[in-house]
């Protein structure tokens, strides 16, 4: 999510916390960029008979921020967390509506992009990811957060770095062994 300036971004969520409704104005197109941005990183990763839209997770964020009027933007970095944390829930709120497990529907196929990539093997059901990262976070809540932040927010390592205040060498390790982790996660036989 490489954009407009930090500070600009910052100073804006801050005066729009405050009721500044002209920050919201002016927020608007950039938040909207970034947003758009982490979404088509994601579907690109997607099945090509995938259903759901760049737009619709988008518009969905984009939504629940404008209600967020009680969140006291705290920088760039927390609103770029709190877009990928909503943009984790829309998606796998949106396979669960598919029907993925209970219903007997298709499984919703993910898999991580060159960049991420994390096995050559089949691809991951979103919701396993998803139920894997829950317990990933139960044991280890950084790596966790930063396979949300780069996965379901687009987030570079420097970026990440940014949000978990790390070092992006400490991204980079969390990130490997996170992937790794992962991987033999969800491998297993289902129990």
């Amino acid at each position: 999510m490489s954009g407009p300036p930090t500070h600009g971004i910052t100073q804006l969520l801050q005066a729009w916390g405050n009721g500044d409704e002209q920050a919201l104005e002016k927020l608007t197109p950039l938040v909207y960029e970034e947003l758009h941005r982490a979404a088509h990183h994601y579907m690109a990763r997607q099945a090509p008979d995938h259903t759901l839209q760049t737009t619709a997770p988008v518009n969905e964020v984009y939504l629940r921020l404008v209600d967020a009027r009680e969140v006291t933007w705290q920088n760039r970095a927390h609103f770029l967390a709190v877009c990928a944390k909503l943009m984790r829930r829309i998606l796998i709120d949106f396979a669960r509506s598919r029907g993925a497990w209970k219903r007997g529907g298709e499984a919703q196929a993910v898999d991580f992009d060159e960049d991420l990539i994390v096995s050559q093997e089949p691809r991951a059901d979103l919701l396993a990811l998803d139920d894997a990262l829950n317990h990933l976070g139960g044991l280890d809540p950084r790596k966790s957060q930063v396979v949300e932040l780069r996965f379901f927010g687009g987030l570079t390592v420097d970026e990440t770095a940014e949000v978990l205040k790390v070092s992006p060498d400490t991204v980079l390790r969390d990130w490997r062994l996170a992937k790794d982790w992962l991987v033999r996660e969800l491998s297993r036989e289902p129990q």
